[in-house]
């Protein structure tokens, strides 16, 4: 069984936390029945968000009259002190709990800081003192707020994208981390669904001792893999380390990680998954993809306006908007029998 302790927080949990997100997707009882076998299997730790809809009221059913037996962490995208209150009220209210363990800004476009005019900051040191919060963290899919975030010396925690197909600049915000003993919950361990060998993931992410991975689960398949890497956690062997080279090559450079910030399109088009259909179709089994509802949204890039909006948005810089063209280009081919896929 492998623990991991959050710098200064002095939480200290398997490694393996809990996303959240996903469980917006099931009924309240199925959420309920997965996250309870989740904490009777060994997590503790649960990452949510006020923006992940009805998520925290999930987790307020599942784990009202335990609460001092696992650790919460929710987040606010607030741009101001009113907003802060308002999310943090609220938040309370659906976790059905007094405080929360890691309150974390949900990734802001600026590292809120003390007198920067906001409030948002001194707002978090007033919630901390009245004890609805314990310790400050921050998310972040910008490597610039997420540096500037560590210098600054006023988070508990960072919450950034690190999985297998990681570059040097992402290392260095581990150590970096390390160094200032800063906790360091990692999001999309899978790349937002492209990584799907869980084993390798884990044993990537089980290299750096600082280091917890939160997966998204929905369901009871997924979550059955991970509680099994608790009491057998896989390790890096020669094996998976020449699969993880293979992935690397397969999926560097320009690739959408469905982080979903370019969202909403003014056309309704669905960015997150439309950006990275090539990838879909050849890494999940095909058939999925090629229902008439997701070649309906596929068939909806011919909407865009070339607003750029998506563009703009783009924590990572894609050129979302050529991206798309390409994908509904590939997928067009597909769909045609001019390129065959083989992944069933």
């Amino acid at each position: 069984m492998a623990t991991v302790t959050l710098g200064t927080t002095q939480i200290t949990v398997d490694k393996n936390g809990f996303g959240a997100l996903p469980i917006q997707r099931v009924s309240d009882e199925e959420a309920v029945r997965i996250l309870r076998k989740a904490y009777d299997g060994g997590v503790t730790f649960f990452d949510t968000a006020r923006f992940y809809t009805d998520s925290e009221h999930k987790l307020g059913l599942a784990f009202e009259g335990m609460r001092e037996k696992i650790f919460i962490a929710t987040k606010t995208a607030a741009q101001n002190a009113e907003a802060f209150w308002k999310d943090l009220h609220t938040s309370l209210d659906l976790l059905r709990t007094d405080y929360i363990d890691i309150y974390q800004f949900h990734n802001p476009s600026f590292c809120p800081k003390p007198g920067d005019g906001t409030g948002l900051y001194e707002a978090m040191l007033e919630a901390k003192a009245k004890g609805m919060i314990r310790h400050i963290g921050i998310t972040n899919h910008r490597l610039a707020v997420a540096k500037e975030a560590i210098e600054s010396g006023l988070y508990e925690t960072l919450q950034f994208p690190f999985c297998y197909l990681a570059t040097e600049v992402d290392l260095e915000l581990v150590e970096k981390c390390r160094e200032k003993n800063i906790g360091f919950i990692a999001m999309k361990a899978l790349s937002g669904g492209l990584i799907t060998n869980a084993a390798a993931a884990y044993a990537f992410e089980a290299q750096y001792e600082n280091v917890l991975p939160i997966w998204g689960v929905q369901r009871e398949s997924e979550l059955d893999e991970f509680l099994g890497f608790i009491q057998n956690p896989p390790v890096m062997t020669e094996e998976i380390r020449a699969f993880i080279e293979k992935e690397r090559e397969e999926l560097q450079g320009d690739f959408c990680r469905g982080c979903g910030y370019c969202m909403p399109c003014p056309v309704g088009i669905e960015i997150n998954n439309c950006a990275r259909m090539s990838l879909l179709l050849r890494r999940s089994p095909s058939a999925l993809q090629l229902t008439e509802a997701v070649q309906k949204k596929m068939f909806n890039i011919e909407n865009c306006m070339h607003c750029n909006q998506c563009k703009s948005k783009c924590p990572y810089h894609l050129d979302t908007p050529t991206l798309l063209q390409k994908n509904l280009a590939d997928y067009k081919d597909v769909l045609a029998g001019k390129v065959k896929v083989t992944n069933e």
